[in-house]
């Protein structure tokens, strides 16, 4: 077996702002691993992530080159040893997937990715002004989305419950879906005063409503809030399984939200979706910032465990120059042309 990567750099229709940052562009990584023998290939994304997860590190490539030479020096993909970092279990895991179904970018092969399947998403409204953000409100739900995600702490928090209001005047819960996601940006003190509010518009879920680490207090939150509560960044750096068990058990989280290159890969995310069935959470799949690559992954991995409930993927209309894939949007419904080729700009190839 023989592995090399390339980077990529993708940039940014808008700026794309949470409470935490604003983005302009995103660095990413491929990951290609092929067999001699067999003539086939399989290709992943190791999404970095800067800022979130222990993957934001200056050996980061580094650690990416030992990946790829380890690999390269592996008779079989039995005798293969993953990585230490998410996001390159993330990327390993999606190309071992792809090279041992035959290639062509089908990680997990379902009816979906044959175009017999549809993926419902949510639409995703960033922060901005609340001009801006009326504005894309209007567009998403222009577009057929019957469920939209609002990313909220990053304006005024008047404004912002003018803008719920504003959309609770014309849709009401039974036609539109909200959910909102804090990304931690209120504080324990604070929270409870401001989910009441938000209570008033039919939420249907929040996710991190304060900073993740403080599991006493988001276990209060979650026993007390009137708006059901997702962990998001709560999951990040939780590898073990006792540790995932300890925090379920703990917190008590309505629904958890499943971020494959942040969660520790696919493998990881399987055993989280068990252990949430096990303590009476609900769960979705979101992407992160992803280009197609491993947007595709994630989508044909959710394509497989039968979700009827709306999904957080996003669909690279975010960037100029996201790779040109087969995944296209009808509404606010996922699915795959395999009519459509793969077309992958000019990289340079490093192992």
């Amino acid at each position: 077996m023989k592995a090399e990567y390339a980077t990529y750099t993708l940039l940014f229709k808008n700026k794309a702002v949470t409470s935490r940052d604003t983005l302009t562009s995103r660095h990413t990584y491929y990951i290609r691993i092929w067999d001699d023998a067999h003539e086939r290939c399989g290709i992943g994304e190791c999404a970095l992530f800067r800022g979130l997860g222990d993957d934001d590190r200056p050996d980061y490539e580094e650690i990416l080159k030992d990946t790829c030479r380890h690999i390269s020096g592996t008779a079989s993909l039995d005798e293969l040893s993953l990585p230490p970092l998410t996001s390159l279990r993330f990327g390993v895991e999606t190309a071992i997937a792809d090279l041992t179904s035959g290639g062509n970018f089908r990680p997990f092969p379902s009816s979906w990715s044959e175009g017999l399947g549809k993926i419902t998403i949510n639409g995703l409204i960033w922060m901005g002004t609340a001009e801006e953000m009326l504005s894309r409100i209007d567009e998403k739900l222009h577009d057929g989305f019957r469920c939209v995600k609002l990313k909220i702490g990053g304006i005024d928090f008047d404004e912002e419950l003018r803008l719920l209001r504003y959309i609770r005047e014309r849709f009401s819960p039974e036609s539109l879906q909200l959910r909102l996601d804090a990304n931690g940006a209120f504080t324990p003190s604070n929270a409870m005063s401001r989910l009441e509010k938000l209570s008033e518009y039919s939420i249907h879920s929040i996710e991190q409503p304060i900073r993740q680490g403080q599991w006493e207090e988001m276990k209060r939150i979650c026993r007390e809030s009137p708006i059901p509560i997702a962990l998001d960044e709560e999951l990040i750096g939780c590898r073990s399984t006792e540790e995932k068990e300890r925090l379920l058990a703990t917190i008590c989280p309505q629904y958890i939200i499943l971020k494959p290159s942040l969660c520790g890969g696919f493998k990881a995310a399987d055993e989280w979706v068990d252990l949430a069935t096990m303590h009476g959470a609900g769960w979705w799949a979101t992407s992160a910032l992803e280009s197609d690559i491993g947007l595709n992954a994630i989508a044909q991995w959710v394509s497989t465990k039968g979700v009827t409930m709306p999904q957080g993927l996003g669909t690279g209309q975010l960037y100029v120059n996201n790779i040109q894939s087969p995944l296209m949007l009808t509404g606010d419904e996922l699915c795959y042309n395999p009519d459509k080729r793969w077309t992958l700009p000019q990289l340079d190839w490093h192992n």
